[in-house]
């Protein structure tokens, strides 16, 4: 053991035992301290200023997560924690993170009371198990039951913690319709892709004359002001290369020995990228959209033929077109044989491609898309800051409203599921004698700092409100003629505890079940770790530029 030990002193330090199990959950806990008071309705928001002098100003947690630069490993994995629940899900990145840390506390107190961490991981598993099978079973709401309406409160609640809480009735109902537009069915499921919808931003005018529209709006404008602004019965052709004046390779040498030739080459060098272009046209194209460049020489063959063209698109933005459009996106026109060739088939169709002024930009509408529907919001705002965190709002609305959609299910919001499952598992525990017990009576002490958290942010007295909260709850749980307080959760804005489900805050249930998840097995990934090697960089040996001269190596 002795040489094992001089081994590792040689070139690192070792910490283990109850030293590095204390370390990493005070890692975990101040990166959840960071996030704590952005959490709920009346969450603050952060401004984080990056090396270059970048200012983000944001509430999202996956976000002031990412943007930190954590450096401690136990700390990383709460970081990545974070990115997978936006991800998956979009919204509750906060309190995964939150209940995170929290179960990392408490365990490490029962491992201060030599309660071994293996029955805690067990305890921590057997309760995470029994609660996402208590919320499927007693706490979700089916959509169909409560009507269309859920979907908008689900949305609006997502917002209510946003920088466009106060207009969250407007962006609700606008998320929902642009959630809705795109709505496809494959193989029998219904789902709903929403990266179809395109979120543009653009400065000026007040956040509530956001636009949603129906087709997809691309942040690009005509090559050329000659060419039509409108073109009705739109065949589009998507292009992942440049018409622009072709260009011998590099390395490619021709040796030319009369004048003539030289000039015959030149017009060669134009006339293949003509052919090209006549051969896209003959094919009944008349919108013409490119990733790459197009020569001026080139664009006169399109205002000649009276199409639209677009260069320099985003290649995203292309292949979200082709799929909507039906259109295939071309890389080469290059066929088997090594011949260009350029097919109808590889045409999309949409009903009408138009030029707009939106405030001080042209924008270009694609409306009418054949394959699929396509949705665009463009978001407007005063500043920067303020378009960005409307951006970001409004995407974790739309996973919301997918997920809604999707899993068909929703619970009720307000710290109501974690305060019910507090006094579950709690009541779960004492019917069990085995030494997972005191974990689980842990677990469902965690739950509770979503509650809490909530009305500390909320400058309310957290102590008395969780207290009536679980009231509420037990009495629920115990009598059977009090079976409807299981929907108490909490009103932030009077400081008291309310039916939640009449006041229409919902969450989509794969949320909670799946930040359960996530929170368990992040705390067992950090808890299980009880050594720590940290290796020391190796210094090279440092050469000047003159030693390497004596030596030869230059």
């Amino acid at each position: 053991m002795s040489t094992v030990q001089s081994a590792l002193t040689l070139r690192g330090d070792r910490k283990s035992g109850q030293a590095v199990r204390t370390q990493n959950v005070m890692a975990a806990s101040s990166i959840a301290n960071i996030v704590k008071s952005s959490l709920g309705p009346v969450g603050l928001d952060k401004m984080l200023v990056d090396d270059v002098g970048d200012v983000t100003i944001t509430n999202d947690g996956a976000t002031i997560l990412q943007l930190l630069e954590v450096e401690h490993p136990a700390a990383k994995v709460l970081v990545e924690l974070a990115a997978l629940q936006d991800e998956e899900v979009g919204d509750g990145t906060t309190s995964v993170v939150i209940i995170a840390a929290e179960l990392l506390k408490n365990a490490d107190e029962l491992v201060k009371q030599k309660i071994h961490p293996t029955s805690i991981i067990s305890g921590y598993r057997l309760a995470c198990k029994e609660a996402v099978k208590y919320i499927q079973e007693h706490l979700t709401y089916k959509i169909e039951d409560l009507g269309e309406d859920c979907l908008i409160n689900a949305a609006k609640t997502c917002m209510s913690s946003k920088l466009i809480g106060a207009d969250s009735e407007f962006f609700s109902k606008m998320v929902v319709d642009a959630a809705t537009a795109i709505k496809v069915e494959n193989k029998g499921q219904v789902i709903y892709p929403i990266k179809a919808i395109n979120v543009l931003k653009a400065h000026g005018k007040s956040a509530r004359e956001s636009l949603l529209i129906k087709g997809y709006a691309l942040n690009c404008t005509i090559a050329a002001q000659q060419m039509p602004r409108v073109i009705n019965n739109a065949k589009i052709a998507c292009l992942d290369f440049s018409l622009q004046k072709v260009k011998m390779k590099m390395g490619v040498q021709l040796l030319v020995s009369d004048v003539d030739q030289l000039d015959q080459m030149r017009d060669r060098e134009m006339d293949i990228t003509k052919e090209r272009i006549n051969k896209i046209l003959a094919t009944g194209a008349n919108v013409i959209l490119t990733t790459g460049g197009i020569d001026d020489l080139c664009l006169k063959y399109f205002v000649e033929a009276g199409a639209m063209a677009v260069r320099r698109c985003k290649k995203q933005d292309l292949k979200r077109i082709a799929k909507a459009t039906g259109a295939s996106f071309i890389t080469s026109l290059a066929n088997v044989e090594g011949e260009e060739t350029f097919d109808a088939s590889f045409l999309g169709e949409a009903t009408e491609v138009a030029q707009e002024r939106i405030s001080d930009d042209e924008l270009i509408f694609i409306k009418g898309t054949k394959a699929r529907t396509a949705a665009s919001i463009i978001l407007r705002g005063p500043n920067d800051f303020y378009c960005d965190e409307m951006e970001r709002s409004v995407h974790d609305a739309l996973c919301v409203v997918k997920r809604v959609m999707e899993s068909k299910s929703v619970v009720v919001g307000g710290g109501c599921v974690e305060a019910a499952l507090s006094i579950y598992l709690e009541n779960f525990a004492t019917s069990l004698s085995s030494r997972e017990q005191l974990a689980i009576a842990d677990f469902a002490k965690s739950l509770l700092v979503i509650p809490k958290t909530l009305s500390v942010n909320a400058a309310k007295d957290s102590a008395d409100l969780v207290a009536k909260l679980r009231a509420y709850h037990n009495s629920s749980q115990t009598k059977k003629e009090h079976a409807g307080l299981k929907n108490c959760g909490l009103d932030l804005v009077e400081g008291a505890v309310r039916d939640n489900k009449k006041a229409g805050v919902f969450e989509p249930a794969i949320s909670k079940v799946k930040s359960l998840k996530f929170a368990t097995e992040a705390a067992i990934t950090i808890l299980r770790i009880d050594d720590m090697i940290k290796l020391m960089p190796e210094k090279g040996e440092e050469k000047s530029y003159q030693q390497a001269l004596a030596r030869g190596e230059l």
